[in-house]
């Protein structure tokens, strides 16, 4: 009989639906319930394509002998870290802080009436295995101790506490932190970190580290670290790795070699909308590899034809796992993307089997549990006729050429991708959500491709998205983080308003003259401020005073992780509004924000390259304003610290004004001249 999640919205909450655990959704009733009956909470955090999260619920949490015992002794929540990154957050700087690490899935048992963690890991086995006690074992000895260690269980739960605590107070610095001098060495600092250290750990994407070494490459200094080198290979082992699915599109969440050859399968739109604007900013920087352009534009394809519902707005992503056969009962990871050579001999000529091998990573023996994930091993144009051989793996993964698919509609759960009438390989799993924040950082890949490569077709999907998200998350006056076919869903927390506030701005960088997304940005910019923004100390919540009530601490994010930090970008945002709008408040604001995270960028450097992109903002800021036709030649250029506007008021001798804060250089005359304007005030 299927629980209380039956009635969930959220996929992943779903998949635990006809678990034996009576599990409960977080919020007012399971947390009273926990306060009334006295017992522990184990809250359980994950997300629908998290692979090992599948793995606990298909063992651990299916096990009869582990539910008669969880829910005799304790009040079982499940959350969905997507819904809720706040919750999500907090406890899992709790994990790292009693054991060191932290991951998905996040299982943490909390006290019932402070709801303050006390124990807590990530994968727990039924059986003891990997040097791990089995889950029953653990879930015995901590009800065992939260009963009879009453005194030990509040002095730790007092210290976490306290840590939780201390950590929202940041220490204060000068006033004159602001530097040029702190931001290269900021910049030096993580540009080290996607350098090639490292010949066993897994490959992940980066993009806020890779993204401030591209940055850096417009200055003349001295380093340890050659960023322009470092910056063109990230690009490059995006796009020639096995993590980018050279079939199909799109790029897998990370490779678990440092050889970026075999992927963890799952596909996020996260990590889509971020390559996406790195691989056109590295392309206008100069990097002109074809297989870069190759992968942006097959990466949009993957967009529109497998992840953008029919009002617009993009999916949230697609599971590592999927079915062999309609009547397996185990999904296997990454099944829909890997090539047996025995099916490669038998689908393609032997002339092009070896045109495939001398080119991608093709052997009898494979290179994934006796599969073969793609990789290129050189650069350059592919020829057509291999792109013809990869449209022929296209039709055996599809069952369509790829000309033949506008659209491939998802299987939304198990069921019916097991009862789909698929013509090719059954697909994995798709979380069809709309999370505004994810949206977001696709709408600013499309919008910066399109400036790139004049595709306007990338403009015409980024603006659906953009339009979907005013037109539909707003309810009650009040913007909302997610959408379940077309109903709002929990309030927007400040990765929200951040990263669409720099989705529209980065449309109205695409297109300047199209003065409405900046319009629709000061005025989404006033509600952030008004909700979020942290009077006493600087910065943004995390959430709305009102969103928080049943938080152990209110955050203000700074660290970035899979997506970008809300505060690095929403700095960078207040930057550019201000040189937008020529409203100096904006500038205030943005100084207040980054003095008070000055002293996370001068003792941790390493944790926040996003806020080192906004002091990029902060020091190097400068608009241009110029005719229509002059501005088209511009945005196209890697600029990475100019906004631009239409002028409306030059002199007609002058080709355009070059602007930093309050003060303006003289007009220039002549396109090369205006250039170099903008080149000598960004470094």
């Amino acid at each position: 009989m299927p629980n209380r999640l039956a009635l969930a919205q959220s996929l992943y909450l779903r998949k635990h639906q006809n678990n034996p655990i009576d599990w409960w959704s977080w919020g007012e009733e399971a947390l009273e319930e926990a306060k009334t009956e006295d017992k522990p909470i184990f809250l359980s955090i994950g997300y629908s394509s998290c692979h090992w999260c599948t793995v606990m619920e298909g063992e651990a949490f299916a096990d009869d002998a582990i539910a008669e015992f969880m829910n005799a002794n304790f009040i079982p929540i499940k959350v969905d870290r997507e819904e809720r990154p706040d919750l999500d957050s907090i406890y899992m700087q709790a994990l790292q802080m009693m054991t060191g690490q932290g991951g998905w899935p996040l299982n943490i048992f909390l006290t019932p009436d402070e709801l303050i963690p006390f124990y807590g890991g990530t994968y727990f086995p039924v059986q003891p295995r990997y040097g791990r006690p089995g889950f029953l074992q653990i879930l015995e000895a901590v009800r065992r101790f939260y009963d009879v260690e009453k005194e030990k269980l509040q002095t730790f739960t007092q210290e976490i506490a306290n840590n939780l605590q201390q950590s929202t107070i940041l220490p204060t610095v000068a006033t004159d932190s602001l530097n040029p001098e702190l931001l290269h060495r900021g910049m030096e600092i993580n540009t080290a970190v996607i350098s090639p250290r490292d010949l066993a750990g897994p490959s992940f994407p980066m993009i806020p580290y890779a993204s401030l070494a591209l940055r850096g490459t417009r200055f003349d200094r001295q380093s340890n670290y050659d960023g322009s080198t470092l910056s063109r290979q990230r690009g490059e082992d995006l796009v020639k790795g096995g993590i980018f699915d050279h079939v199909g599109g799109g790029f897998h969440r990370y490779t678990v070699d440092s050889t970026w050859t075999v992927p963890h399968f799952e596909k996020m739109l996260y990590d889509n909308g971020q390559i996406l604007e790195y691989l056109a900013n590295l392309w206008s920087n100069g990097v002109k590899e074809p297989a870069i352009q190759r992968a942006v534009r097959k990466t949009v394809d993957w967009l529109r034809r497998e992840m953008t519902a029919p009002s617009g707005y993009f999916y949230a992503a697609q599971d590592a796992d999927s079915f062999s056969h309609s009547t397996a009962e185990e999904p296997e990871e990454g099944l829909f993307y890997v090539w047996n050579y025995a099916e490669l001999e038998q689908s393609l000529t032997s002339e092009e089997l070896a045109q495939l091998q001398a080119v991608f990573t093709v052997t009898p023996s494979g290179n994934f549990e006796g599969n073969n994930v793609l990789q290129r091993l050189h650069e350059g144009e592919l020829s057509a006729s291999l792109e013809q051989i990869l449209a022929k793996l296209f039709a055996l993964r599809y069952g369509q050429m790829p000309t033949e698919i506008d659209t491939f509609p998802p299987a939304i759960d198990n069921r019916s991708a097991k009862t789909g009438n698929w013509s090719g390989r059954i697909p994995p799993v798709t979380d069809t959500k709309m999370i505004t924040a994810w949206n977001s950082l696709v709408i600013s890949g499309l919008a910066r491709a399109y400036s790139v490569f004049g595709e306007e077709s990338y403009l015409i999907l980024a603006k659906n998205a953009a339009n979907f998200i005013l037109q539909q998350q707003w309810l009650d006056g009040r913007f909302y983080r997610l959408n379940y076919d077309g109903q709002p869903a929990v309030q927007a927390q400040a990765e929200d308003y951040a990263l669409f506030i720099k989705a529209l701005l980065d449309l109205q960088a695409a297109v300047p003259r199209e003065n409405q997304w900046l319009e629709t940005a000061v005025r989404i910019q006033q509600e952030f401020d008004d909700l979020l923004w942290s009077i006493e100390m600087g910065g943004y919540y995390n959430n709305a005073v009102d969103t928080g009530k049943d938080l152990l601490v209110r955050e203000r994010d700074y660290s970035d992780n899979a997506v970008p930090s809300a505060n690095g970008v929403a700095i960078a945002n207040l930057v550019r509004l201000a040189l937008l709008t020529e409203n100096l408040d904006y500038l205030e604001r943005g100084e207040r924000a980054l003095q008070a995270f000055a002293s996370v960028l001068d003792r941790s450097p390493q944790a926040c390259p996003s806020l080192f992109a906004a002091l990029d903002w902060f020091i190097y800021g400068n608009s241009v304003q110029t005719r229509s036709q002059q501005l088209l030649s511009l945005v196209s250029q890697y600029l990475p610290t100019t906004v631009y506007r239409l002028a409306t008021d030059l002199p007609e001798e002058a080709t355009g004004l070059v602007c930093q804060a309050s003060s303006c250089l003289e007009p220039a005359q002549s396109s090369e001249q205006l250039l170099q304007q903008i080149k000598e005030v960004s470094c």
